[in-house]
């Protein structure tokens, strides 16, 4: 951080100067956290494709990562257990490591189409248990491991955020032309982009065969 760009006479350090900025809290607002998975949470993760999951490792840096597939594909188990399965990715594994060394999560449900989401938070564990993978399937292929989360906190959140951002709203839908390809930004941010686009139409292209191959 360039602290030279923060004045450190406006700089928030406690807990009650930040919450001195700010309303109290509603009742409502507290009440609404719930320990376990009512029928709505459960609903509500039965009608979702994707969710992010939020992450720390041993020192507390974090990281946020998306999760996708067909709605419903998060289980619940029990009331106080979800299952989420791991396909195949680019084998960083940043959440899975994050996850042995600490193992409290964030889960952020959405839904498209709707402005509210779900929050759960609670602890995760890894399995590559054949009977929980196996209901986990998807194109006839079981994942390789699956975190269960214990259920510790679970509540909606209002829709402010996805309204201020209009994320829905097609008519604000941005041209992917406005950015380089994926393959291009990944190339210039580290061995370098080819120099002929014909070159980079090649490299577009085998990304598309590559996620139709590797989805599952």
């Amino acid at each position: 951080m360039n602290s030279s760009l923060i004045d450190p006479n406006f700089v928030i350090t406690d807990e009650a100067l930040l919450r001195s900025r700010f309303h109290d809290v509603t009742p409502l607002a507290t009440l609404k956290s719930l320990p376990s998975l009512d029928a709505h949470a459960r609903a509500f993760i039965a009608l979702s494709p994707f969710l992010c999951i939020g992450t720390q490792n041993a020192d507390g840096d974090a990281d946020v990562s998306p999760r996708g597939d067909p709605a419903g594909f998060v289980k619940v188990l029990d009331p106080t257990t979800l299952a989420v399965p791991d396909r195949p990715g680019n084998n960083r594994l940043d959440s899975q490591v994050n996850i042995l060394a600490n193992p409290h999560v964030g889960l952020l449900f959405i839904i498209p189409g709707f402005d509210d989401t779900l929050r759960v938070n609670g602890r995760a564990t890894l399995t590559v248990d054949p009977g929980i993978l196996s209901g986990l399937e998807a194109k006839g292929r079981a994942p390789k491991l699956a975190m269960i989360v214990e259920v510790e906190e679970v509540f909606l959140h209002c829709a402010k955020a996805f309204r201020r951002s209009h994320l829905w709203d097609a008519s604000r839908f941005r041209d992917r032309a406005e950015l380089p390809s994926l393959s291009k930004m990944i190339l210039d941010q580290t061995t370098g982009a080819p120099q002929t686009d014909d070159e980079m139409r090649a490299i577009d292209a085998d990304l598309e065969i590559e996620y139709a191959k590797t989805l599952y």
